[in-house]
């Protein structure tokens, strides 16, 4: 499969404060791509670098490479609005906003001024989410009266409803039980047929479940990436063996 997204030599700064160092991955388009390692070691500041969530930061600087279709996002000239569009991220705790259902899915559309056949978008997003049959006769009641895995996979489809070409996943089923889980994890392999996803797991067996490839995070660097399968049978480097045993991390 061709790349979607090819970062070179990517490392991240929270002031003096070094968090990533010399990264460099190719993510394929229409693949499931998993990244693990313990709390702090850079993943989801990785993960953030990919749509530039962290220029929000004040001191934050990143350098290298990060490009998405061939062109350099990680540049002063970039359009962040239609890269946060063309890039979507769905994050560890559901964050519904205090409005109602349909509101929530139509507020990246209106946003972005595309008001016409709404409803249809709003519907399209809420089924390619797996959600519409749950609330269907409820589109004006308040979002937050959702359960959290239906609040999660609300926000999964106000994600969809602005058409990105990637989705990125913060933890996305930490906050979750087992059965809702389950749900996002299996709308994830259908969301695959459309989008690339990239996700920040701290589940190995939900990475192995869910992801054609897998990268583990340690100390800020990348320090395995391949096929899924491989990562978690045969993996390269003892760290990684070490880590999915449980023996470190």
């Amino acid at each position: 499969m061709p790349n979607k997204l090819r970062v070179e030599r990517l490392s991240f700064f929270y002031g003096p404060k070094r968090v990533l160092s010399g990264v460099s991955i190719d993510i394929r388009r229409g693949e499931i791509t998993a990244l693990i390692g313990p709390s702090g070691c850079g993943k989801s500041t990785f993960l953030r670098c990919l749509n530039r969530m962290n220029d929000a930061i004040a001191g934050a600087r990143a350098e290298g490479v990060i490009e998405l279709d061939g062109q350099d996002i990680n540049t002063p000239s970039a359009n962040l609005t239609d890269l946060r569009r063309r890039v979507g991220m769905v994050f560890q705790k559901p964050n519904p906003f205090p409005q109602s259902i349909f509101d929530n899915v139509a507020f990246g559309p209106r946003v972005l001024g595309q008001t016409t056949g709404l409803a249809a978008r709003v519907e399209q997003s809420l089924r390619a989410a797996a959600l519409w049959d749950e609330v269907a006769g409820r589109l004006r009641e308040p979002a937050l009266d959702l359960a959290l895995g239906q609040q999660q996979r609300l926000c999964i489809a106000r994600v969809l409803a602005v058409e990105p070409e990637v989705i990125l996943m913060d933890e996305p089923c930490s906050a979750l039980d087992p059965v809702a889980t389950l749900k996002i994890e299996e709308l994830m392999r259908t969301l695959q047929e459309q989008y690339t996803i990239v996700i920040v797991t701290h589940n190995m067996q939900q990475a192995a479940r869910v992801s054609d490839r897998t990268g583990l995070f340690w100390l800020g660097e990348l320090v395995e990436f391949g096929e899924t399968s491989q990562v978690f049978t045969r993996p390269a480097q003892a760290i990684t063996e070490s880590y999915i045993t449980g023996r470190s991390g």
